[in-house]
């Protein structure tokens, strides 16, 4: 599966600021001197930093693709899962309650997060919460997170 590209331009400073206000935390993910594109596509518009996708707009709010937040520390917006896992997430699964360890306290319903494996704390996939980081670790069934991108997605993949 491909990503079907309508279009692809420079961000205009004040859009690239109020970008990186957006992203909060993860705003050093773009570099002060980085060459900085919008590539609109028929799902979800990604914003390149030096050619890579490195951040992704839902709902015109930004969040890191799993290539930006490899470079960062990831404190907010966490969900741990075991390494059980792992190999589920790969193949694009949502996140069920009883593979989560740990999670965001202060994640709420429809919140984005990124979903990290609980022994290297790397990211594994970024998901839409269905629920309350508590409520993630106590339940023992049902869908937690609904998977919006992966390792291994056309995102991962893409080349430019």
């Amino acid at each position: 599966m491909n990503v079907k590209v309508r279009k692809r331009y420079h961000l205009k400073k004040k859009k690239l600021r109020e970008i990186k206000e957006g992203l909060g935390d993860y705003a050093g993910i773009i570099p002060d001197r980085a060459t900085v594109e919008i590539l609109e596509t028929d799902d979800e518009n990604l914003i390149l930093v030096d050619g890579r996708p490195m951040v992704m707009l839902i709902d015109d709010k930004p969040f890191p693709t799993l290539k930006g937040a490899l470079g960062t520390e990831i404190k907010k917006g966490y969900v741990v899962v075991d390494m059980g896992a792992v190999r589920f997430l790969a193949n694009g699964a949502d996140v069920m309650s009883p593979g989560i360890v740990d999670a965001d306290p202060m994640i709420g319903e429809n919140d984005t997060v990124i979903v990290v494996d609980e022994k290297h704390r790397k990211p594994l996939a970024v998901g839409i919460s269905l629920m309350s980081g508590p409520e993630m670790v106590e339940k023992d069934s049902g869908k937690a997170v609904k998977t919006i991108h992966y390792i291994g997605d056309r995102i991962w993949n893409l080349e430019v």
